[in-house]
């Protein structure tokens, strides 16, 4: 096979969440794109130039002849890259969950042609790609790896709630060999403003996204563990790390609620892939217990205060402020600040939760939770400000005796 990038090439994203989406997007503006969904109201909503989720602008999906949404993968005849991105994330016992993964693979392997190519961006543990995905294409679709079809692998570097463009960010790149390789890499750099990284094989590709995400974690989990001291000794964390950060090379995380598709879940994948090869991550696999006990930290943290007043957490009503797995974004998704809201209620609270940037029908739908559709605080004694959403520090109280706490600020 002879792989190469031409003007009749059609690319076909594979799942429109926080990832799909922006992708679609980026390549309609070089390629024919098809955005696929098994969510018909996602698929229908988009079709209308409506995301729900507000994670692109409206101009981009109305009057854009480049990109279609749809329910079923295209059987047409032109030549196509499959990007998947649809959610790897962990089950009850934080083991991987590849069962979206798997069925999108086989999807479009009852549909690939000779030559068409299929690029992973769902994240996966160092040899899920090949030793799960690749024996599954060449089982339902009966071609051989690199003679009938290329595999690629891209891990997906976007983030909710963030302000960079998908165009502005580096991508590591890979391929099944050397052809489908550079084919990849020049696809990836033909939409992107920026250069590329070509890693050496998909294996190092699919680690490289695992360390990013396990780097941060664990950093974060070092001081929420500062945090959780600190509180027993009576000073404020950020008050040592503002003193700690004068030092030049002082590395400026902070202590917080650490939920979301990336960093909650990715250290998963490495536990679980080291496991199988009889290592136990002893630091990696610390920072995730360590991040896991947050919420109910907070929670904790909050009703020390709360008490300090002379309140009775029996019966009292206290508003939570954001929802969202962090600021500014609509993304609740593993969303540590559930923990927070379920310790308190727990102690007797009577607890309600407010986020204007997140999907209350998914929230009810997903979690159980139903919540406040208004902002007022005239039946709430207390406020924890669990995000810190631009909105929120625009909030001004009428009522002086509305007590209000910032468990991390």
């Amino acid at each position: 096979m002879h792989w190469k990038i031409d003007s009749s090439l059609q690319i076909v994203i594979v799942g429109l969440g926080y990832v799909g989406l922006p992708t679609a997007v980026a390549f309609s503006k070089k390629y024919k794109t098809i955005g696929v969904d098994v969510n018909q109201k996602r698929v229908d909503e988009l079709n209308q130039g409506i995301d729900s989720k507000n994670i692109v602008k409206q101009e981009s999906l109305k009057n854009n002849a480049a990109l279609v949404f749809q329910h079923h993968l295209p059987t047409n005849k032109q030549r196509t890259v499959f990007i998947v991105t649809v959610p790897t994330p962990v089950n009850g016992e934080k083991e991987p969950d590849l069962s979206f993964l798997e069925a999108a693979t086989s999807s479009i392997s009852s549909v690939l042609k000779k030559g068409d190519i299929i690029v992973y961006e769902s994240t996966t543990y160092p040899g899920c790609t090949e030793e799960i995905c690749i024996p599954t294409v060449e089982s339902v679709s009966g071609f051989k790896l690199n003679e009938g079809f290329g595999v690629g692998y891209s891990p997906e570097r976007y983030s909710p709630g963030e302000t960079k463009r998908i165009e502005s960010i580096v991508r590591v790149t890979s391929g099944s060999n050397s052809e489908v390789a550079k084919m990849v890499d020049e696809l990836y750099r033909s939409v992107l403003d920026v250069e590329t990284h070509l890693a050496p094989s998909i294996k190092v590709a699919e680690a490289a996204k695992l360390v990013e995400n396990c780097q941060r974690d664990v950093n974060i989990s070092f001081v929420n563990e500062l945090a959780l001291i600190f509180d027993k000794m009576g000073i404020e964390t950020n008050d040592v790390l503002s003193a700690a950060k004068t030092k030049w090379n002082f590395l400026d995380f902070k202590p917080g609620l650490v939920g979301g598709h990336c960093i909650s879940v990715d250290p998963y994948y490495m536990i679980h892939k080291a496991r199988t090869l009889d290592y136990y991550p002893k630091v990696i696999g610390a920072g995730r217990l360590v991040n896991e006990e947050m919420g109910k930290f907070a929670a904790h943290k909050a009703m020390k205060t709360i008490t300090a007043q002379g309140l009775n957490l029996i019966g009292l009503r206290i508003l939570v402020l954001g929802f969202a797995y962090k600021e500014n974004c609509s993304d609740f998704r593993n969303t540590k600040v559930l923990d927070l809201v379920n310790e308190l209620k727990d102690f007797g609270a009577l607890v309600s939760v407010y986020d204007p940037l997140v999907d209350r029908v998914s929230v009810l739908n997903e979690m159980g939770l139903e919540l406040v559709e208004e902002l007022d605080f005239r039946t709430n004694t207390v406020v924890i400000f669990a995000v810190n959403h631009f909105e929120f520090g625009h909030i001004k109280f009428e009522n002086s005796s509305t007590l209000q706490i910032k468990p991390f600020a």
